[in-house]
């Protein structure tokens, strides 16, 4: 597979990548992570990828391909960010207990001039947890990178969540056999 420039600091699309042996570097940017208000939580993890994509494309005028990606939790049709701090992180999880919720990852690939975008959408539910279960979790873990200031793949997802409907690997931040898929067509 041809090697990509993942524009992306997070260690888990790092280590999903790497699970898929897509070759790569990394290479980010600081990039303006607002949207329009009048776009839907899709739409917006679109945006805010294909920004970061293409001030990566821009400042290295590469011919790399360029991945870039943005995950977002969305509850009750709201957005819900990463927490600055502990008692944000406390009142998120306690939001989202015993609640299903939507994670949504924009993905965009640009190759040149062509760009590749979507957005995977992943329905998870949590079981009720207490608020000891939740107040463990953010001192032990300290989410505070975490869009819904979680990660599945920790401790909270091990024993509070209840299901997912879509792509596990999508709630760590990357629908890795999507990406894949897209990477092998632009080789071709």
């Amino acid at each position: 597979m041809q090697k990509i420039i993942l524009a992306s600091q997070s260690p888990r699309r790092k280590q999903l990548l790497e699970w898929a042996e897509v070759p790569f570097e990394i290479i980010v940017a600081d990039t303006d992570e607002s949207f329009p208000e009048t776009m839907t939580p899709a739409e917006a993890a679109v945006h805010i990828a294909r920004n970061k994509a293409l001030a990566i494309q821009q400042k290295h005028t590469t011919k790399i391909p360029v991945l870039a990606a943005d995950t977002i939790v969305v509850l009750q049709d709201k957005i819900i960010g990463k927490p600055a701090h502990r008692a944000e992180a406390i009142a998120t999880l306690t939001a989202l207990q015993g609640k299903h919720h939507k994670v949504i990852t924009g993905v965009v690939i640009l190759n040149g001039d062509i760009e590749t975008a979507f957005a995977d959408i992943t329905d998870v539910e949590f079981h009720p947890l207490t608020q000891e279960q939740i107040a463990f979790y953010v001192d032990k873990y300290q989410p505070y990178d975490k869009a819904g200031a979680y990660a599945i793949q920790e401790w909270i997802g091990v024993v509070g969540i209840k299901s997912i409907n879509g792509d596990f690997y999508n709630v760590m931040g990357l629908p890795v056999s999507r990406v894949v898929q897209v990477l092998k067509n632009i080789a071709e």
